[in-house]
């Protein structure tokens, strides 16, 4: 009994001995595999002409820059934040040698390629710009843009400094010789000549990346982070533009319009709303959207001029743009021209506002003055020069599409949450605000790709955050 057990057994041949094999990586590589719709959707047929002049016409064949950018996607979609540990990943794993164009005999780059090529012609030529423009195109021809509402948003990133190699941010520092100095620091040295005069002094400087922002925003610890900023189109939640910028609300602020701008250009859209929270809300953004781009701005207004002593808010004055004058509750009139100058003054304050002034007597015999100045002779109003686009914001927040356009809002927090949890890229391995922009265009191509390449295969197989049905994310 016991040998026809052992007679019906299974047993593994020793196949390895085989002299020939045939092998078809194409049918190893499951239908449903994440890597099969994306390499639908990655066109880089003209990347080689894009690279053209930045390669040599004698010596040895390069590296395919093709397979090169091939590696750095599956990196990036993966998680893979080593380029050492890349390379072995597609050494071993057949779907990514199947996505790469690798044979089972064909040999994988060293790490150190990818080094040299992105501080040299990937970054002279702007490759990684240009192959996120292509994948942005996709996207538009595949209609999941539409170009009526964009939302904005920025999200902080630790750079690879560490806050023991720093010094404060007043105290002098004899850098080395910028030409011996690593590729960070040199950055940082070129552009503090282009560094507007009286810039605020940084409490800290990292002397590993000076360029970076010692910033404690999230609400614990502070550390060395760079911002990444995505704009967003709120149909599909593709990313239309990304830029990198120092861990500093206005340069935040401030890289919307450079992204909108680059936008119009590259695409020729430009949104009907913009959606943002309440630091995007100053006068000055608020009048460049309404008043240079006709965009509707769909975000809180940043305003302080609410009392909570009690005493009238600036909202109980009523403006009459005729007069060019405030009324308050006791119909008396508040003025920026009281006093006639033989110069005509324009009366605009360091801070863009005009001052609105009451008369002193008619507030010393006002009835309601402890209700409005209690502590000052007179009553005064600053009103900001771009007050008319502050209104126009006012009134587009009392609309039902306001409401619609807050929760659309979560779309960015959510590629933001996407981008640290599943890609992994909570922490920057490359130094300098080029290497910041390198990492963050990269992680938003790769974001757009999964994107576009889920849509439009629903059958593959994506792991990833849940979203909210409300909310509308693919």
């Amino acid at each position: 009994m016991l040998y026809g057990v052992i007679k019906m057994m299974g047993r593994q041949s020793g196949g390895q001995d085989h002299l020939f094999y045939s092998f078809n990586l194409e049918s190893v590589v499951p239908q449903n595999h994440p890597l099969r719709g994306i390499d639908r959707c990655l066109d880089l047929t003209d990347l080689r002409q894009h690279l053209a002049e930045y390669y040599s016409h004698t010596g040895r064949p390069s590296i395919d820059p093709v397979l090169m950018i091939r590696m750095l996607v599956v990196g990036y979609c993966y998680g893979i934040r080593s380029e050492r540990r890349l390379c072995e990943e597609v050494h071993l794993n057949l779907a990514y040698r199947w996505f790469c164009r690798l044979g089972l005999e064909d040999v994988v780059p060293n790490h150190s390629t990818f080094s040299k090529n992105r501080h040299g012609r990937f970054r002279e030529s702007n490759t990684f710009r240009w192959v996120f423009d292509k994948v942005v195109g996709a996207c538009m021809a595949a209609g999941l843009v539409k170009g009526e509402g964009f939302a904005v948003g920025a999200s902080i990133i630790e750079a690879e400094a560490g806050s023991k190699l720093a010094m404060p941010g007043d105290e002098p520092h004899v850098w080395q010789n910028p030409a011996h100095c690593k590729r960070a620091v040199r950055e940082y040295l070129e552009g503090l000549d282009n560094e507007a005069p009286g810039a605020t002094i940084p409490k800290r400087i990292s002397l590993a990346d000076p360029q970076s922002s010692w910033t404690a925003a999230p609400g614990g610890p502070a550390f060395f982070a760079y911002s990444t900023n995505y704009l967003i189109d709120v149909a599909h939640g593709v990313i239309m533009d990304v830029e990198a910028t120092p861990a500093h609300r206005t340069a935040e602020v401030n890289s919307t319009k450079l992204m909108v701008d680059r936008v119009e250009t590259n695409f020729n859209i430009t949104p009907q709303r913009l959606i943002g929270d309440t630091a995007y809300g100053t006068a000055a953004m608020l009048a460049w959207m309404v008043n240079e781009k006709a965009i509707e701005p769909h975000m809180p207004i940043w305003d302080k001029t609410e009392r909570k002593d009690g005493t009238f808010s600036r909202s109980d004055f009523k403006w009459d743009a005729q007069a060019n004058e405030y009324r308050c509750p006791n119909d008396k009139a508040l003025r920026c021209d009281r006093r006639p100058f033989k110069t005509p003054r324009s009366g605009i304050t360091k801070a863009d506002t005009i001052v609105y002034r009451a008369s002193q007597h008619a507030c010393e015999t006002c009835t309601r003055k402890s209700e409005c100045c209690p502590n000052t002779p007179m009553r005064k109003i600053a009103r900001s020069i771009h007050e008319d686009a502050r209104d126009v914001a006012r009134k587009i927040a009392k609309m039902k599409q306001y409401q619609q356009s807050r929760c659309e809002r979560k779309k960015v927090e959510m590629l933001f949450a996407h981008l640290k949890r599943i890609l992994r890229l909570d922490r920057l391995r490359l130094r300098g605000l080029t290497g910041a922009s390198d990492e963050f265009t990269l992680a938003a191509t790769v974001q757009n790709l999964r994107r576009l390449a889920k849509l439009t295969s629903p059958s593959l197989i994506f792991s990833g955050i849940v979203v909210p049905a409300e909310c509308g994310i693919g």
